[in-house]
């Protein structure tokens, strides 16, 4: 331990056991993180103890500590209210931090005769007409996307005007209905105009109020025996159904409420906030950030900070795991609401599906952030849930062994990096201990190298230097029970388990020491837990076999008078196969460094008699 950790560790045993916020502070004096504790004295003194049993970004912030500061309160709650206050007073490198980036959107119509509907972030002098302003991003842009869809109009950059020569074919979003297609130049003016002023209509007056209004005009054309007007309209009205309908499938039941989910992957994790007004989808936002080992007081600091910067607070808050000081949270969100706030984890159900709903657009923020798909974020973070992990598993390594009866044993380790196979990472390695098909002992001895050398090469951080998240062992809980011993000899704390399959030779669960996990509900997790176990069988299958092949060629050669191992193998390389050497001739045999003309005289009787004992 230095001696400034030393000194920041008595000055922190000197601290009373009551509540309070600590401040931490670096050399220049600026502050870097801001904390609450129920017991000063404890909390803080963790700090600069061990660290074995602290997080990297702790083991960090940490390093840069040369002072603290702290200020007593009369309650955990209390220390809460103020922790959070600090926060957005000083906001500190090493707490979790949001920008409040929530401005106004308007919805642009560009001036006639061929308008267009789009998103904007401000007004311009620039003869459009805007509406707005409006809070929320998402709901403006899902509008116009909506109205642009069930009035036909135009939204790509093609020019637009009356009466063009020729007849420009137009784009894919007329031929499936959702374009009118004024680019060819046979769409009226006045006619678009009439859309465009239907459009502006259903955006501020509201689908229940224009279905209305559509509906009376489609009676009196069919009245006046206008049917081709009456039939416009009706696919109007049968345009706002049916996005109504879609709608349906982000609905809830839970009038008002906030479902937000944690995702993480490839040193990045993603906040993803829904948020439900009415029952129905009404504004989404997002938040990347570096990757959270702690993942309750992560939620917890999201949550905090998150509501520190909005003035509305819904009744519930559904989350997708557990938040450190959820009790507290719920009483501060309370007080700040005026009203009682509920903290929801749900397991089953609706509310289930939202949350794993709004995960899997986290995981896909992140993919985009990362160049990775959707599907191997969620699978990666769904597998570091389902194993308790502090970190998604970006790296795996994955072992099995493959041998005869106990002859040529071998053992295959493949790497996964981001969800999908790192092949260059790949390694063989020959048994050379353990005897007579000892799985167990041909495991811990493979594993034994293989640490060794990351031991020797963790300076370069690649290859066998790059320390993996994640071991699997194609086997069960022996397998683990045998090389768990290996990591803990050399000290190393790397998540540990073996890959169980059932009687169809398909991945079954995941097995620990003492029991196993199903994973047969997990299906993202267990699909790309499937390919790294076949990957790895795959690849052991065919060393073992590569090997009992060359195996059988040495044996043959050496059978042969005059024949050592030296020969046999300048023969394989001279002729690539036991093949290429029976065909040789003498003259050609003689051509193979370091053969004599009796040796190769006695190649070419062997493969003779061979050859007349098989007709």
């Amino acid at each position: 331990m230095s001696d400034k950790r030393t000194e920041l560790r008595r000055r922190a045993m000197a601290l009373p056991l009551e509540p309070g916020v600590y401040i931490m502070k670096n050399a220049a004096g600026q502050i870097i993180y801001i904390g609450k504790a129920k017991k000063l004295k404890n909390r803080v003194s963790q700090y600069f103890g061990d660290q074995k049993g602290h997080t990297e970004k702790v083991r960090q912030m940490v390093s840069h500590v040369d002072r603290f500061d702290y200020i007593v309160v009369g309650s955990e709650f209390e220390a809460l209210v103020l922790e959070c206050s600090l926060i957005k007073q000083h906001t500190p490198k090493y707490n979790i931090l949001l920008k409040d980036d929530k401005g106004y959107h308007y919805i642009r119509v560009s001036p006639p005769p061929y308008s267009r509907l789009s998103e904007a972030k401000q007004t311009a002098e620039d003869g459009a007409r805007y509406i707005g302003p409006f809070m929320s991003s998402y709901a403006v842009k899902q509008a116009v996307d909506e109205a642009n869809k069930i009035f036909s109009l135009a939204t790509c950059g093609r020019p637009l005007a009356y009466g063009k020569k020729g007849s420009d074919r137009p784009c894919l979003n007329h031929h499936i209905g959702q374009c009118c297609a004024p680019c060819t130049g046979r769409v009226d003016p006045a006619a678009y105009t009439e859309r465009v002023e239907e459009a502006v209509e259903f955006l501020t007056q509201g689908s229940a109020r224009t279905m209305a209004t559509l509906q009376e005009r489609m009676e009196e054309a069919a009245e006046r025996l206008d049917f081709e007007q009456a039939a416009r309209l009706r696919d109007r009205i049968r345009a706002i159904r049916r996005m109504g309908e879609k709608q349906k499938v982000v609905l809830s039941r839970i009038e008002e409420q906030d479902v937000i989910a944690l995702a993480q992957g490839s040193g990045h994790s993603c906040f993803e906030v829904f948020r439900f007004v009415g029952g129905q989808l009404t504004d989404r936002e997002h938040f990347l950030l570096d990757e959270q080992e702690d993942t309750p007081a992560a939620r917890r600091e999201f949550l905090e900070q998150y509501y520190s910067l909005r003035d509305r607070i819904p009744p519930q808050v559904t989350i997708d795991g557990a938040a450190e000081d959820g009790d507290l949270l719920e009483q501060w969100l309370s007080q700040k609401a005026g009203r009682r706030v509920r903290l929801v984890k749900p397991q089953i159900g609706e509310q289930a599906h939202l949350v794993e709903m709004c995960r899997s657009n986290a995981a896909e923020r992140i993919a985009q952030q990362v160049g990775m798909t959707g599907r191997e974020t969620a699978a990666l973070e769904e597998l570091r849930q389902l194993l308790d992990l502090t970190v998604t598993p970006a790296y795996i390594e994955c072992y099995d062994i493959s041998h005869t009866a106990g002859s040529e044993p071998v053992a295959a380790m493949v790497v996964f990096k981001n969800g999908k196979p790192l092949r260059t990472a790949y390694r063989k390695f020959r048994i050379k201990q353990a005897q007579g098909g000892d799985d167990y002992a041909a495991m811990a001895e493979v594993l034994t190298r293989r640490m060794k050398e990351y031991l020797a090469h963790q300076e370069e951080g690649n290859g066998f230097g790059q320390k993996p998240d994640l071991i699997l062992l194609d086997g069960g809980s022996g397998q683990v029970a045998a090389v768990a011993p290996v990591l803990a000899r050399y000290g190393l704390d790397i998540p540990l388990y073996g890959l169980v399959k059932d009687d169809r030779h398909r991945t079954r669960a995941i097995a620990l020491e003492g029991g196993e996990i199903d994973i047969h509900r997990k299906r993202a997790a267990f699909t790309l837990l499937s390919a790294i176990q076949e990957e790895v069988h795959r690849s052991a299958i065919g060393y073992h076999r590569q090997r009992r092949k060359k195996a059988t060629i040495s044996t043959t050669l050496l059978s042969i008078p005059g024949i050592g191992e030296t020969r046999a193998r300048a023969l394989l390389r001279q002729f690539g196969s036991l093949k290429g050497v029976q065909n040789a001739s003498v003259e050609e045999l003689l051509l193979v460094k370091g053969m004599t003309r009796p040796a190769a005289e006695e190649i070419r009787r062997y493969f003779e008699q061979e050859e007349e004992g098989n007709p």
